[in-house]
């Protein structure tokens, strides 16, 4: 299973450049360092995740290993892709890959941002849950909190800049959809 789920990441990743030539301009960004720890956090996770044989213990299997398991991995994968995908297309010319503000900024509320407040992040964070049901070892763990980490982060400094350029309409939306987990957080 775990060339299809390189794959799928693969297809991902092509599809996220491809997006980031058709956004709108950047009025205002996060700042270099906030930048430089949450790339850094997010480039351990997939280092952990897709770069084999890192060391004895972190190779350690954490389920008995089995094809269920392996299929169940790509099917969260696939999930987790496609939704992250599809928040993406519904996000349009108003994503980046770091925090920023665009010009003529819009609150999306529709699609998978009705769902949850952070769909990319949801949906990449299952997929590597996946990936890491695949793997199926120690350091794969690590490395989707790694991630996790990043995202938290990242999302602290979203929703700050979220509050001040929408103010009560995005209070008022984070009062009522949760951020990563429909119904639940």
């Amino acid at each position: 299973m775990a060339w299809w789920i390189d794959g799928l990441s693969i297809a991902f990743l092509v599809i996220w450049a491809i997006g980031a030539a058709r956004t709108k301009q950047t009025e205002h960004r996060q700042s270099n360092a906030s930048q430089v720890v949450q790339r850094g956090l997010a480039a351990a996770g997939a280092i952990l995740l897709f770069y084999p044989r890192l060391g004895v213990w972190l190779d350690t299997r954490l389920l008995p290993g089995s094809e269920d398991l392996a299929y169940t991995g790509l099917a969260l994968t696939f999930a987790g892709i496609a939704f992250a995908v599809w928040a993406r297309f519904a996000l349009g010319r108003n994503w980046s890959a770091v925090v920023t503000i665009k010009q003529d900024h819009e609150l999306i509320c529709r699609g998978p941002y009705a769902l949850v407040r952070h769909p990319i992040y949801s949906g990449m964070l299952l997929g590597l849950l996946g990936t890491a049901l695949d793997r199926n070892n120690v350091r794969a763990v690590i490395g989707v909190a790694s991630v996790a980490l990043a995202f938290w982060l990242k999302m602290r400094t979203e929703e700050s800049f979220m509050v001040q350029q929408f103010g009560d309409q995005y209070r008022r939306y984070r009062r009522e959809v949760k951020a990563l987990i429909p119904f639940l957080l």
